[in-house]
Order: structure tokens, then sequence, then C-alpha cells
């Protein structure tokens, strides 16, 4: 039988793991002609589908002000549980409203019971929870014990409560075999594993008349080599082991091109690869301001591209991350068969590299050997061709929406079957 199946989390919107998965997870439910809403701080769904709560977003300035007072303190002020309290009371009371409107019949809680980056929000949505018994799916991405900035506090009690919570009629799903264990040694709770998807049955756009001309837009020369860095330029991306190949590469045609911004964790990590870049002798290129989630012109009559318009004229992407919850920007080299290098960070490592994928590979730092491989790629054709069209057939047997459609419909039988 067809469900409303109401998506919650602080935001939905944007080119984030949350916002992007979701949208996934929509899309396969429809098919099954199973109907989604949204409910979220920000958003950028439909209005007559979703319901937008403004102070439900983490960077509201309330909830600004209670996760400075809560981060890095071991004690917490009355005030603050106040706060909290008030805040989480004023959510709930929105989460009733949503429910009511759309007449929701399924949860799915996307990562808002998993990291504490709003905890009136986790604490609205458990209250809620056990008032009403609406069966839940909670679909985690990154839990708080895997970032050093949530590990000092004076907030046991929610963490215990609400990231994850323990309820009867909840099923817990992660994207990685790691998270998986940690959460039932934690927590003791069992959990389904769905990794990140893509649909590898419907071909990428390509180049068309309106990207055509990116290279030039960039101020690349013909021969260059458009290296691409597909990710923010935060410090656990790694990219400078990027820059390392580069320098190691020695071909002064390559550059590196930088997609995205900082977000929301400061600039000095961003200042210092443009400084190492320079120190190196490498090329960097930053074009964030070039790229957005819609192609349109800017106020100075400027073509902005997506990342799609720029992944088919990569020659080569790098992605050193040091720490990944899956990896996203894996799976749209492979989807828009480019050559990759990556890094053999833990997921990586225990759950896709098993797979049988072959890429240049790096194991914490960029050796000669990796550098030696690169460049056969970038120099060998009929080698690269081989290599993109092996991973892409892996990559559409392991991670294409068939394994997401499953997964979604072993969840929802079980919430049936368990009522």
């Amino acid at each position: 039988m067809p469900e409303n199946i109401g998506f919650v989390s602080t935001r939905f919107a944007g080119t984030d793991g949350v916002s992007l998965e979701s949208a996934k997870w929509a899309e396969v439910l429809w098919e099954d002609e199973h109907i989604s809403f949204w409910y979220g701080g920000v958003l950028d769904r439909a209005p007559e589908i979703s319901l937008c709560v403004p102070e439900a977003y983490f960077g509201h300035p309330d909830n600004e002000w209670i996760n400075r007072r809560l981060w890095g303190h071991t004690r917490r002020p009355r005030e603050v549980s106040a706060k909290v309290r008030d805040l989480a009371g004023y959510l709930k009371d929105t989460l009733y409203q949503f429910v009511e409107r759309f007449d929701i019949t399924r949860l799915v809680v996307e990562n808002a019971l998993t990291i504490p980056m709003h905890v009136p929000l986790g604490v609205a949505i458990i209250e809620f929870l056990m008032e009403t018994e609406l069966p839940t799916i909670c679909h985690h991405h990154d839990f708080y014990w895997e970032r050093t900035r949530f590990q000092i506090s004076p907030i046991a009690d929610y963490l215990e409560m609400a990231f994850p919570p323990r309820l009867p009629a909840m099923q817990h799903v992660v994207i990685n075999q790691a998270a998986r264990d940690e959460l039932a040694w934690r927590k003791g709770l069992s959990s389904i594993l769905i990794p990140n998807v893509l649909d590898f049955d419907t071909p990428p756009r390509g180049i068309d008349d309106y990207n055509a001309d990116l290279r030039q837009e960039l101020g690349l020369a013909e021969d260059d080599i458009l290296v691409l860095q597909p990710t923010r330029v935060v410090p656990r991306k790694g990219i400078e082991h990027a820059i390392t190949l580069l320098r190691m590469l020695g071909d002064s045609r390559c550059k590196l091109i930088l997609s995205h911004g900082v977000g929301d964790e400061g600039h000095e990590y961003f200042q210092r690869i443009l400084e190492l870049g320079e120190d190196e002798g490498v090329d960097i290129r930053y074009v964030g301001d070039r790229v957005d989630e819609q192609r349109h012109r800017d106020d100075r009559g400027r073509k902005i591209y997506t990342l799609e318009d720029l992944y088919p004229h990569a020659d080569l992407v790098t992605y050193p991350s040091l720490y990944e919850g899956f990896g996203n920007a894996f799976l749209e080299a492979i989807y828009f068969r480019r050559p990759l290098m990556i890094n053999r960070y833990s997921v990586y490592a225990r759950d896709i590299e098993p797979k049988g994928f072959h890429l240049p590979t790096m194991d914490g730092f960029v050796d000669r050997n990796v550098v030696e491989e690169v460049r056969r790629v970038l120099g060998d054709p009929d080698y690269r061709t081989r290599m993109v069209e092996h991973n892409f057939a892996l990559a559409r047997e392991y991670y294409n929406y068939p394994v997401l459609r499953y997964g979604l419909q072993t969840l929802l039988s079980n919430i049936i079957h368990a009522m």
C-alpha cells in the first residue's frame, strides 16, 4: 500500500550528502508509489509538499547560541537547559503540524538523530515519537563519536536519549560497515547497511552546447590537463596530497581545479592550500564562484556551471580524503567514467576496495608508484578506457538504484510486519 513518507532533517538543500541521498530515496520510493514530504529549517523542495521551520536549521541563531554553550564545556548552565526545552517544545509542535498537514504515515529522519548539530530538534523528534509511536526509519550518515568537536560536552543525557535513540517502532540505516559495528557496540542497536548510490542506468548529461566552452571560460589552454578536486576545501579532504601528486608529476599543463568553497569550517585550511600550491609550483584554480547547483548567469553575465558540467571535462579526479562516511565523489567520478586517484580512507579500504575497483591508490601518502600509475592513466588512452569501463560495471552492480530499492522495500516490509 502506498505511504505518505515524511523526511525530517535540519536542512534539505544543496549538495551535502544528506540532501542528495534523501532525494534519491524519495525518487526510488516514488517508483513504488510512495509520496514524500519534507520538514526542515532550510529547504529547496516544492512548498506544496514541505514545511519549512527556520528554527529547525542548525544555523539558526537560537541553536547557535545553544551550541556555543554546549560544545567544549563540561557544565551546562540552567538557562541553556531551559532554552533547549523551550525550543524542543516549539519544534515538537511543528512536527505535529507537519504530520497532520500531509497525513504522514512513516517518518524518515535524516541524520537529525545521528550527529547533534541541533540538540533541541533531536529532543523534539524523540518526544514526538514517544507520544505518537509513528513508525520511523533513521538514516545515519555520520555519528557524533566520529567527530572530535563533539567529544567534550555536558549533554550525556541528551546524547544517550536521542543520538541515536532506542525505540521499538524504529529501524536504523547506516552507510558503511564500521558505522554498523560501532552502533551495535555503543548503543546495542541493529541496523541495515544501505550504501550511497547513483542511477548508473541513466547516462550523465555529458558535454553539450552550454558547457562546451567550460575550459575556455575557466582560463585553461587547449592542451591543459584538468585535474578536478570535487569537494569542499576542508582538512579531512587531504587536498595537500593532490598538490604533492601534481608536483611529482612535474607537468606544467596540470591545473588543479577546486570546485567548492570552505563551507562552515573556516578559511585557514583554504589559505594554506593556496600557499602550499604556490610554494610547490602547482597551478591551483579556485572556481567555486563559477559553480552552483543550477546553471545560470551571474550579475556580471558570466556562465555559472554545475558540478555535472565539470566532470566530463576532467582528465583526472583527485580524492585523497582522510575520512569519508562513504564517498559520493568516488561514485560521481566512476559514473562520469573519469579516472580517479584515491586515498585508502577506512570506509574505502573496508567496504569499497574489496569489490575489485581498479584505481591509482595512495595509502596515506603519495609515493612514486601512485605517480607512475597516474602518469600511465593520463598518457595511455586504451589503458584509461579499460580502467573506467571496469569501474563503471562494478559500480553499476554494487551501488545502483536497485540496491537502494531492495533496501527500502525491506525496511518498509519490516515496519509493516512489526505493527
